[in-house]
């Protein structure tokens, strides 16, 4: 069980998560009806920003401030976190997160002149400890307050 009150702990878990299920929902912040799933590319060595694959005709090509959700596999871990969407021009990185995964999704390869691939430059989180152990679970399906067990299980931070 994660330290309820440990921003750092939290953070940690997050990035562990996420790598483990990097699926979010994402959002530019002027049109909530963006809001799609998107498979974010991860690089161990870069934790303020992550990737994202899409095409110039996706409304995500219009960037800005965006805003992603995240449930962790098993619903122990729930984030929300704001950031910048930008075009990544490197293809050192291009190369580096393309993968039979992402090709799979975008059949005509990384030299498609459609393809689009946004780096989002993380800001501020929210993240939210979903574990809560044999106890209260116990407690919670025989109806009983948890809300004190759950206190501090929540951490506002930057990524």
């Amino acid at each position: 069980m994660y330290d309820q009150g440990n921003a750092e702990e939290l953070r940690h878990a997050f990035w562990k998560d996420l790598a483990d299920s990097p699926f979010v929902m994402l959002q530019l912040d002027d049109d909530p009806d963006t809001a799609a799933p998107m498979t974010a590319q991860l690089d161990k060595d870069a934790n303020s920003a992550i990737w994202f694959f899409t095409y110039k005709d996706n409304r995500f090509a219009e960037k800005g401030a965006a805003t992603a959700t995240f449930a962790s596999k098993g619903h122990d871990l729930f984030a929300r976190f704001h950031g910048r969407l930008v075009e990544e021009t490197s293809r050192e990185r291009l190369e580096k997160e393309w993968s039979n995964t992402v090709e799979a999704w975008f059949p005509n390869g990384r030299n498609d002149p459609k393809l689009l691939m946004l780096r989002m430059d993380l800001g501020e989180a929210s993240i939210w400890s979903g574990k809560l152990g044999p106890f209260t679970t116990a407690k919670m399906l025989l109806g009983m307050d948890i809300t004190d067990d759950v206190k501090g299980g929540k951490a506002d931070t930057s990524l």
